[in-house]
């Protein structure tokens, strides 16, 4: 049972900051003026270990201030399930998916994906316009390239997967293929299911 249905209350929507643009674009294109967004640092995706114990606090926060509805907007994101340990903790759901570009490509879609996407980098808006704040100058990839064909030698191909056109961050994401030695592809995805998974907030 949908615990948002028929719920016209404020709902406080904990999130990953590499979310932000786009589930701000959701809320004003469907009038979701009953989401409350906060979000966390984005860089904690480098550290995905992070995430549960941010997550949490984020929780006990947001009951602090009162809210009674409150949604995760992280799909796994490589915490190996504990994410979800500390949602059932707190009786709240999060966006379904492993990843976000899961969800941004549509959860089934990616499940039933080519046997070559197993070999394939993903890159969302988000990370096409932060490709060397995110990815770059953490793993110092510019001063020591041979680190490159060491983190991603097992990829064939670069997907872009396209929330919102944009000619000048294709071309990120262009520029980040060629960095790394990889195949590109680009597919339009819009916001997947993010846009449901936020919809039905009430």
């Amino acid at each position: 049972m949908n615990q948002f249905a028929n719920n016209n209350s404020k709902v406080r929507v904990i999130a990953c900051g590499a979310l932000a643009r786009e589930i701000l674009t959701v809320c004003d294109t469907n009038k979701l003026g009953h989401i409350d967004l906060t979000c966390l640092p984005a860089i904690l995706h480098n550290h995905p270990e992070k995430i549960p114990d941010a997550v949490d606090k984020a929780i006990l926060s947001a009951k602090a201030e009162g809210f009674e509805n409150i949604f995760i907007a992280y799909a796994d994101c490589g915490t190996g399930g504990l994410l979800d340990t500390v949602c059932e903790k707190h009786d709240v759901e999060r966006i379904a998916g492993p990843h976000c570009y899961s969800f941004f490509w549509g959860n089934e879609a990616f499940e039933a994906r080519d046997e070559d996407d197993i070999y394939t980098f993903f890159l969302t808006d988000f990370l096409a316009r932060q490709f060397k704040a995110f990815m770059i100058d953490p793993l110092k990839l510019d001063k020591h390239p041979e680190l490159i064909e060491m983190m991603f030698g097992r990829y064939k191909k670069l997907v872009y997967l396209e929330q919102l056109h944009d000619e000048e961050l294709e071309q990120k994401a262009r520029d980040a293929a060629h960095f790394l030695g990889l195949q590109y592809e680009k597919r339009v995805t819009g916001y997947g299911d993010l846009t449901p998974a936020l919809t039905q907030l009430g």
